[in-house]
């Protein structure tokens, strides 16, 4: 069990202090638990004593194994798919059902990961039609960013996918404004440059970033406002984005069918608009 998820499972049991230390932890995890603690007890205005009668009420034995466990947690999120490749791995019923159970699953664990209060709130700031939107994934992750930005631009106007190229983001920087919507995608081997940008983003155009990210998160997350982890772990070299689709989909569903006669007349006059064959030059 990670340590978040660790804090999360003792929630109701922990002292007001005990809330105030698992708050200072959580707003910048999993790199404020790596501090020495003496620095920890600072930031979090409670003793070191105190951290250490917490480390052992989530169940591991002292402020030493806390932090090998947060550390084990980082290169977790840096592992490539050398790293994952498991050869022998046993297969039940014939590889492409197996695959599928398990992408099943990690749908199932993504619905529990982000709660249903959560998942509305960020339908919410999508939906905004003060907010303009801006959206980016990684390497790889940014496929789910496209897929988002797709069909945003269907339900909304002002939704504007960034370019690979960093050297263009500063133009896309200074057309943001207070409020707008920075909706990033991270997963393990995390993209540094995509921090930098959230970094900025929040700092000089004061942006709400929105990011979703695996269970080992993104150091996006300490700029950012709303942290959706959702599984990705397949079992194979290849990590899975099934559930992530499966989540991003939900969203634009739901902005859709929630204010569904602004997007059946954006729809129509997007249908109207459209290239077709017969449009072109004989």
């Amino acid at each position: 069990m990670m340590i978040r998820e660790r804090i999360e499972k003792a929630a109701e049991s922990l002292t007001l202090g005990e809330r105030k230390l698992a708050a200072a932890i959580l707003s910048d995890y999993p790199f404020s638990g790596l501090s020495p603690i003496h620095e920890l007890a600072r930031r979090s205005e409670v003793s070191a004593p105190s951290i250490s009668r917490f480390v052992t009420k989530i169940g591991l034995d002292g402020y030493q194994e806390f932090q090998r466990e947060l550390i084990s947690e980082l290169k977790q999120g840096l592992r490539s798919p050398l790293d994952l490749h498991a050869p022998g791995r046993p297969v039940e019923g014939g590889f492409l059902k197996d695959f599928i159970a398990k992408s099943t699953s990690q749908m199932a664990i993504a619905a529990d990961a982000i709660t249903e209060e959560q998942f509305i709130r960020i339908c919410t700031l999508l939906t905004d039609p003060k907010r303009r939107i801006y959206v980016l994934g990684g390497r790889i992750s940014d496929t789910i960013a496209r897929h988002l930005t797709f069909h945003l631009r269907l339900i909304r106007k002002d939704v504007f996918h960034l370019p690979g190229n960093p050297e263009i983001w500063p133009d896309d920087l200074l057309r943001m404004r207070q409020g707008d919507i920075l909706y990033l995608v991270d997963f393990r081997r995390y993209e540094p440059l995509l921090e930098q940008l959230a970094n900025r983003a929040a700092a000089s155009r004061n942006v709400r970033i929105v990011l979703m990210t695996d269970k080992w998160i993104s150091p996006i997350a300490r700029h950012a406002h709303e942290v959706m982890p959702v599984p990705i772990d397949s079992g194979t070299l290849w990590d899975t984005y099934s559930a992530a689709l499966a989540v991003t989909e939900a969203i634009v569903t739901r902005i859709a069918e929630h204010n569904w006669d602004k997007t059946r007349a954006r729809m129509q006059a997007w249908e109207k608009l459209r290239p077709t064959a017969k449009d072109e030059p004989t």
